[in-house]
């Protein structure tokens, strides 16, 4: 085997293995997205718990029937939870945001004005995002 015909080996397999290692990357990220955003759908987290409970403590539909409000109560007093803590992450990284624009230059202030359109945009087009000045939803 010549030389210049093992190196072209050893570039194909690492090329594969590249190529590979992105693909799986790729793979989980896009899975993980889901998941991600799966968990925001209103409604999913109390089949989840539903679900879970029913399976897991084998429970008969009559307690199914008793526990089912108990659950919703739940699944909403989290909902409310999770856009509280939403709603708080979002202020605060705009008081910073505030605060750290007044030790900018002009052109700096201009590039955190397009980073945070660009936050907005891809809240946008990922889930709900208060306009900007407004109150979160």
């Amino acid at each position: 085997m010549s030389r210049a015909l093992k190196w072209k080996l050893i570039a194909g397999f690492i090329l594969v293995f590249v190529a590979g290692g992105m693909t799986g990357a790729f793979l989980a990220a896009l899975h993980a997205r889901h998941a991600f955003m799966e968990w925001h759908t209103p409604g999913l987290i109390a089949e989840r718990m539903r679900e879970r409970l029913r399976v897991e403590l084998k429970l008969t539909p009559e307690q199914m029937t008793k526990i089912s409000p108990i659950i919703d109560r739940a699944s909403a007093q989290l909902e409310e939870i999770r856009r509280d803590t939403g709603r708080r992450v979002h202020e605060t990284i705009l008081g910073a945001h505030r605060e750290i624009a007044a030790n900018l230059t002009e052109e700096q202030r201009a590039r955190l004005q397009e980073m945070e359109a660009r936050h907005r945009q891809w809240h946008g087009m990922h889930g709900p995002h208060p306009p900007e000045g407004g109150p979160p939803p």
